[in-house]
């Protein structure tokens, strides 16, 4: 039996569920974009910029999501300088709420620049300033090294920030943290194979995104699997229709039925839409992944309340 059930839950709304996919995608979409920047090719550039530009968007439509969520958005300045003593810095490294603040707005801050870069690259930024941050300099290098680090962290955060709150699921596994990272590696890959193409990525940059993709995914089920079995004393939690969302949302239609359609290929081509494209069944599945994990925690300490009464 959990022993976090007594707690109460988040006061959060429903926006926190998009921010921590878009969330995941992003920092999975730069983590990616850095490898590239650093040890791709010549042909991967348009890869690159790609998820550059995702990696931007992304971080702007969750850390709106997220400031939104907060109920009073114009107080989010408060989590990043002191309210009394402005502009004095409000960092507290013990606090996982007020290290992620810092972590977001500097990835987001890295997302900018090489969005500025990839910009430039394209020949939609002139101005002169901009020219180191072109793909391939050493400034925009060291700007995904940095912002690939972050991307890294913010794509699992997520899960690590859920395994602190004393709830019941959340805190009953250590795997979350490893869950959402390789989740976002996932999703991420999936969003950029279906972007990429439109923006002229080569057939072996979506290659490589494919086989990525497939090695994420893998990982994805060996990190659901041990999370759900540390869950075994709760087991009675996706005895509903969490577990059902889990087993065949999750595990069938955004994991196994997209590692098919990627190892036979041939498959996916005789139509059949949405069902038969892997990238688009992967996105569906990182985002009933995070519902599954969001509600079910209220499923379990409704299940456990009812039981005490009796």
């Amino acid at each position: 039996m959990s022993d976090t059930f007594v707690t109460a839950s988040p006061h959060w709304t429903w926006f926190i569920i998009p921010y921590f996919f878009v969330g995941g995608i992003a920092g999975g979409a730069y983590f990616l974009a850095a490898a590239l920047e650093w040890f791709g090719r010549p042909e991967d550039r348009p890869v690159i910029r790609t998820a550059y530009s995702l990696a931007f968007w992304g971080a702007v439509i969750s850390g709106a999501l997220l400031t939104i969520d907060l109920g009073k958005p114009f107080r989010f300045w408060h989590m990043l300088f002191q309210s009394d003593n402005f502009p004095n810095v409000m960092f507290k490294g013990w606090s996982p709420i007020s290290f992620g603040a810092w972590a977001i707005m500097l990835f987001g801050l890295c997302a900018a620049l090489s969005m500025i870069g990839a910009w430039t690259d394209e020949g939609r930024v002139r101005t002169p300033a901009a020219q180191p941050l072109r793909s391939g300099t050493m400034l925009a290098k060291l700007v995904a090294g940095l912002g690939g680090l972050l991307g890294f962290f913010v794509a699992g955060y997520t899960g690590v920030l859920l395994t602190v709150t004393n709830r019941p699921i959340w805190a009953d596994s250590p795997w979350l943290g490893g869950l959402f990272l390789a989740s976002g590696a996932s999703t991420a890959a999936a969003a950029l194979l279906l972007l990429a193409p439109g923006r002229g990525a080569t057939a072996g940059s979506l290659a490589w995104l494919e086989s990525f993709d497939m090695r994420a995914l893998v990982i994805e089920l060996i990190l659901l699997v041990l999370f759900v079995g540390w869950l075994w004393p709760i087991r009675q939690v996706w005895l509903s229709v969490w577990g059902l969302l889990l087993l065949i949302g999750v595990v069938w239609a955004g994991i196994l039925w997209p590692l098919r359609l990627h190892a036979r290929p041939a498959s996916a081509a005789g139509g059949g839409g949405m069902l038969r494209n892997p990238a688009a069944m992967v996105l569906i599945g990182g985002f009933l992944l995070r519902v599954v994990i969001l509600l079910a925690s209220n499923g379990i300490q409704h299940q456990m309340a009812t039981a005490i009464r009796r």
